[in-house]
């Protein structure tokens, strides 16, 4: 089947940053999330270093490792266990194995040499190359590979082994031992290069090893099963053509199959292809096995001979990883050449997307003014863009009236809460309040990723003193409960997003060093998002490091209040919007390709608006002052093709945004396999002037017995500022009901920018498990018409700890 019946776009990465590796083959590789890290593998000597590509910043470093460093080796067992590594046996130089047992910890770049015990029932496993390792919970399966008889390494004599051992992990760190299990049915033939995945179907849950290929004198294209849990060896059947016999191949799993890419096959498939002697080329093919339903179907041709450069050209002993639903394939030999009695390795980087991308979280909002917004959404692991459309209620013109009051005009006397006035609990209006997330600050959109540090250290501190956790004991105060919101807003459940209006470095983990990936290396105690509190159609979001002095954000509220804070990193901020049919990157080394990706039309009800397209870009974020206007005779959705084109956006013509009017958004991933689904539907309403801005700067610093939240006013206040107002997330019955609706207190209402919050009112706090754990604390200004949008301060609690894929 050709690549482009088979909807296949393969991807050749074209520049990279960095020390890039030398090119060479029997080299192994896995992920650490974004992060490709590969070593050992032979090309003019056997290569020794530890080389890591970036995936989203399309560049190689060299991470200062130390500890027990292995020796270079290639054809070994290289497995990935959250985030360390362990390395097994290999060629350490021609005709020498080893069967040394290593571990890097890659958070730290540790090696240590670990010596397991020895099985019970027999001898550990001699030294090999070309043996599969694979890993499923706590245990690694070794099986077969290639050992040397002769005790002189010049003198190779070549025994190919089947056997089979199982080795136990301990948690974390270090190994257990080997043990040699007792297996049912019969064992695979002996062979080595072959390839070994583990899979557990969801609907059975048995997990099962599947070996296919390899060499044992003559190359292989058998399939093996072993039940893991009953230890039983069989041969599966198979439906659809088998992949032509091979070795040196590499085989992935991603979803329910597993792709089978490249190796050694033989010359011609009409000849004896279990000759020991015969013909034998490196392939480009590419097949998958549905592991479900064991057929075999063919995407790319053993015949197949790409001249274009737009497929992977033929290869074996190269490494293939999957990242997510994206499959890279690196390096590796591409033939022999007789003539110049050498080979030849491939120098080139592809990826493959397998499937259309995810959809994104819902789109957030982190700054409004009254003619555009500034969104933001959670990034999708390996995309190539993000399309955004909205449409909107009929453009009105701003509407004059009485300010609403987003905080009551009266406060909450409480008994710690240091206000001055009496009056009865009020009600704090119910908006959607979308978390940012500030422990994973970027510098520039999407150019260091948001999951390279995994967790929060239990030890951060607030202006270098501890933090706090809220205590358990209640105490009973006065309460401002949320009620709900007459226009619809639902309350966001979508996880939390890095913010991209911080002003405060980090360094990326691509200059050498991942910063620790059990641990957090940035730690702002505080997350902040400005929100809004209204009774009508409002919602806002900033993003503020609780260290920074400078503070971006926008404030809706009601049909009355606008302000907008200048931001320092506006350049940085601003999405590209990609003005053509070509998906453009917007970066001088990106390594995507430029082709515009097919989408789907998106489902439209009759019932329902038109979706109109804000743009494609290239990073998670988008300012959004205008949307595109489709032709008459292309506004019928419905009736475009399956896989339409982008819409040349230089031929359409462009509607500004109104003030004080609702849109809803919603947002897709883009792929090499097209637009994935829509986000649900976010809405938002451009502002009207007139209200304060949201205070900024928030900090929290720890003492003794309380701890003392202190801002800045607004950058943009709209005349004099009359008071504050702080306010605490509680506890309730209602929260209990329902824990989307937050319940606050008024703990604070004055003129100065500082109060304390006691022990007592921290032992009432809420603690929201949204994202991280935090207690929410919200602070609002008041001019002439009222009060503007609060600041919304996530105070992050404790360790989290984070589960990887």
């Amino acid at each position: 089947m050709a690549a482009a019946a088979a909807g296949l776009s393969w991807r050749r990465v074209s520049s990279f940053t960095g020390p890039v590796p030398r090119s060479r083959h029997g080299h192994r590789a896995v992920a650490i999330r974004e992060l490709l890290i590969i070593f050992g593998g032979g090309n003019e000597g056997i290569a020794d270093e530890l080389h890591v590509y970036n995936t989203v910043t399309n560049q190689w470093f060299l991470p200062a490792v130390r500890g027990d460093i292995p020796p270079g080796c290639a054809a070994h067992g290289f497995v990935c266990d959250g985030t360390r590594i362990l390395v097994f046996g290999g060629m350490v130089e021609y005709g020498r194995y080893s069967n040394d047992l290593y571990e890097l910890q890659a958070s730290r770049w540790l090696w240590k040499k670990v010596k397991p015990q020895a099985p019970s029932n027999g001898s550990p496993p001699c030294p090999r190359l070309g043996h599969s390792f694979s890993l499923y919970g706590n245990k690694c399966y070794l099986f077969g590979g290639l050992a040397n008889e002769s005790e002189d390494s010049n003198n190779n004599v070549p025994r190919y082994l089947n056997d089979f051992y199982e080795l136990e992990l301990q948690h974390g760190s270090g190994v257990v031992g080997w043990s040699i299990p007792v297996t049912k049915g019969i064992l695979p033939s002996p062979r080595e290069s072959h390839t070994a995945i583990v899979y557990c179907r969801k609907d059975v849950g048995s997990p099962k090893m599947y070996i296919f290929g390899g060499m044992c004198g003559c190359r292989l294209n058998d399939l093996w099963e072993l039940d893991i849990e009953t230890m039983t060896w069989s041969r599966p059947e198979t439906k659809g053509t088998v992949p032509l016999p091979r070795s040196l191949h590499t085989a992935n799993v991603i979803g329910n199959k597993m792709y089978v890419f490249g190796g050694w096959v033989p010359q011609s498939a009409g000849g004896e292809i279990s000759a020991p002697d015969g013909e034998w080329k490196c392939t480009g093919s590419f097949s998958y096995l549905n592991l479900d339903t064991t057929e075999w179907i063919g995407l790319i041709s053993d015949c197949q001979e790409d001249k274009s450069n737009l497929l992977p050209g033929p290869r074996a002993g190269h490494c293939a990883v999957a990242v997510g639903t994206r499959l890279y394939i690196w390096s590796g030999r591409d033939g022999y050449r007789k003539a110049w009695n050498n080979q030849v390795c491939c120098k080139d980087l592809w990826y493959l997307d397998t499937e259309r991308p995810l959809a994104p979280s819902q789109v957030q909002l982190i700054r409004a003014t009254t003619n555009s917004f500034q969104l933001k959404w959670d990034e999708v692991p390996t995309v190539e863009g993000y399309l955004l459309q909205l449409h909107a209620d009929p453009p009105v013109p701003p509407v004059a009236g009485n300010p609403g009051t987003g905080i009551p005009e009266t406060s909450v006397l409480s008994s710690q809460g240091g206000c001055s006035l009496h009056q009865s609990p009020q009600s704090l209006p119910s908006v959607p309040y979308p978390e940012v997330k500030v422990d994973h600050p970027s510098q520039t959109n999407n150019l260091i990723p948001n999951n390279v540090q995994v967790a929060l250290s239990s030890s951060s501190k607030v202006e270098g003193k501890e933090k706090v956790a809220a205590p358990e004991s209640k105490v009973t105060q006065e309460t401002m409960k949320n009620h709900a919101d007459a226009t619809g807003f639902k309350e966001s459940n979508a996880p939390s997003l890095l913010p991209v209006c911080t002003s405060s470095a980090q360094t990326s983990a691509n200059v050498g060093e991942l910063h620790d990936l059990d641990k957090q290396s940035v730690n702002p105690d505080a997350s902040v998002s400005c929100t809004v509190s209204s009774t009508q159609n409002m919602v806002t979001q900033q993003a503020v490091k609780t260290e920074s002095s400078s503070t971006n954000g926008a404030v809706v509220k009601d049909e009355t209040s606008l302000t907008t804070f200048n931001s320092k990193s506006e350049a940085a901020e601003t999405a590209y919007v990609v003005p053509s049919t070509r998906l453009s990157t917007g970066q001088t080394n990106d390594s995507h390709s430029s082709r515009a990706p097919q989408r789907p039309p998106a489902p439209v009800k009759t019932k329902d608006r038109r979706w109109y397209d804000v743009g494609i870009f290239k990073n998670n974020t988008a300012v959004v002052s205008q949307f595109y206007l489709l032709p008459e005779e292309t506004l019928n959705i419905n009736s475009k093709t399956e896989g339409a084109d982008v819409p040349d956006y230089r031929l359409l013509k462009k509607q500004d945004l109104f003030p004080g009017t609702v849109y809803r958004f919603r947002v897709a991933a883009i792929n090499g396999c097209g637009v994935g689904p829509f986000s649900k539907i976010s809405e938002f309403k451009t502002c009207i002037p007139g209200f304060p801005g949201a205070p900024s700067t928030v900090k929290i610093t720890k003492s003794v017995d309380c701890i003392h939240l202190s801002w800045e006013p607004p950058a943009s206040p709209s005349g004099n500022i009359l008071e504050y107002s702080a306010y605490l997330a509680i506890r309730s019955t209602q929260l209990q009901e329902n824990p989307s609706q937050l319940v606050f207190m008024r703990i604070y209402c004055g003129l100065k920018t500082s109060c304390i919050v006691t022990a007592a009112q921290l032992s009432n706090a809420h603690v929201d498990y949204t994202s991280r754990p935090a207690i929410v604390f919200r602070i609002s200004a008041k001019n002439e018409r009222g009060y503007g949008p609060a600041t919304q301060v996530r105070w992050l609690q404790g360790k989290v700890t984070v589960t990887h894929s």
